[in-house]
């Protein structure tokens, strides 16, 4: 048989074993001398020191990316929240102003309705009003069975604001004063001027100044911004002295030959959430 290893190999094989152990033998003595990791040591944890650099950039990179989508998500979750609480907020603050402002016109009603003492009042609210007839009609929740009838003058919350035009059993449509078309009944007026009463009719409504217009005036007394403006009860309408507005100016016509006067409505005709109806024998 042949030799495993000749008699050289083997010198080599013996030098080198003696060699390595004398390398880690001297490393570890200069390790524990100089307090540093052994030369293999350093180079071992030098490569295992890159490698994990190489893994764990891309490893930082998806968790970073996890969590800006994490926090994103929480973000969104939480503005959710908070958009749903300012809606509340929101819709809270137009029901408290819309009681207040019912609060309001009840309280003025309640003072106005003192002053008719002379007519028995029915009170009612607005259960329809149309954007195509606004500034002319609406209708309320209180007809023939509470015993309304057609002409009765009905009143918002310090003054007139129309007269029943229509009776059913449970409701009524109400014409209000700032119906301009040809076929409505108009209301006679009279201001109470510090020279004497100038009467007229209301013949238009200026929708954008949002004013009553009153004409065909026959008297020449001077008539101020700021004069009373009441119905006159002429023509057996509409009973005399229930409060219409006051004068906001006065003009003349395109021809410059009669007066042309501008009332403020008493109530706000763009607002009309509740009435009084008088009970009068005129609309008897």
């Amino acid at each position: 048989m042949r030799k495993l290893f000749s008699s050289k190999t083997a010198v080599i094989l013996m030098v080198s074993c003696l060699v390595i152990v004398g390398l880690i033998t001297g490393s570890n003595w200069w390790a524990n001398k100089t307090n540093t990791p052994p030369l293999f040591q350093r180079v071992l944890n030098d490569v295992t020191g890159g490698v994990s650099s190489v893994i764990s950039v891309p490893t930082n990179a998806i968790g970073t990316r996890a969590n800006s989508v994490s926090n994103l998500l929480s973000t969104f979750e939480e503005n959710k929240k908070l958009k749903s609480k300012l809606n509340g907020y929101a819709q809270n603050q137009v029901k408290l102003q819309t009681l207040e402002a019912e609060n309001k016109s009840l309280k003025n009603q309640l003072g106005l309705k003192a002053t008719l003492t002379d007519y028995e009042t029915v009170s009612a609210v607005t259960i329809a009003r149309s954007p195509t007839t606004w500034q002319s009609q609406l209708v309320i929740n209180k007809g023939a069975k509470s015993g309304l009838k057609k002409g009765m003058p009905v009143m918002g919350d310090s003054g007139l604001i129309g007269r029943i035009s229509e009776v059913n059993t449970v409701n009524s449509k109400v014409t209000l004063v700032s119906d301009n078309s040809e076929d409505t009944n108009r209301f006679a007026i009279t201001i109470k001027g510090s020279q004497g009463d100038v009467n007229g009719i209301l013949t238009d409504y200026d929708a954008n100044q949002k004013l009553l217009i009153m004409g065909q005036i026959t008297e020449t007394q001077a008539v101020n911004p700021g004069d009373k403006v009441v119905t006159s009860g002429l023509g057996g309408l509409m009973p005399d002295g229930i409060l219409v507005g006051k004068v906001s100016k006065v003009t003349t016509d395109d021809y410059g030959l009669s007066r042309k006067i501008y009332i403020q409505p008493s109530s706000d005709l763009s607002r009309i959430s509740s009435v009084l109806v008088a009970k009068t024998e005129v609309g008897s």
